[in-house]
């Protein structure tokens, strides 16, 4: 069995779909941190059969919780103390997201204006729809992928 040990003070990131773990590393910017960083990918989970975790030892509010949940607004994030869970953070899907996804329309002033922010709208929250804050252009899962 793996062991890893636990952390004295910063957060875990659990119930996060597996394979996605270093997609998170990289946009929550963990390497550029100066901080301890275990990833468990493929952890065997009743609740979802496999689960990656994130175990990362610095201060929380160097997390940024809408860049989590527009990822996946169903990871469970734990707050480390003294090595003990104090809190536990609810994800919602952000309103609004700055340079986390890029416009594909090849007329959207983010193509040609490129020091522009990327800044997309929640517009649908049950179907967790994003749209273009300039040129309303969708942000599909299709378009995530050719990212």
């Amino acid at each position: 069995m793996l062991n890893v040990g636990k952390i004295e003070e910063g957060f875990v990131l659990d119930h996060i779909k597996a394979g996605k773990s270093l997609s998170i590393y990289d946009h929550l910017g963990l390497d550029k941190l100066d901080c301890t960083v275990a990833i468990i990918k493929n952890a065997r989970s009743n609740k979802m059969g496999k689960k990656d975790i994130l175990k990362v030892e610095c201060d929380i509010n160097m997390l940024d919780l809408d860049v989590l949940a527009y990822i996946d607004h169903n990871i469970t994030v734990n707050v480390i103390k003294d090595g003990e869970i104090v809190d536990k953070k609810d994800l919602v899907l952000p309103r609004q997201i700055r340079n986390v996804i890029h416009c594909h329309n090849p007329r959207c002033i983010t193509s040609i204006e490129q020091e522009l922010p990327h800044i997309f709208y929640l517009a649908d929250p049950a179907r967790e729809i994003y749209r273009c804050k300039y040129c309303e252009e969708k942000y599909t899962e299709h378009s995530k992928k050719r990212k």
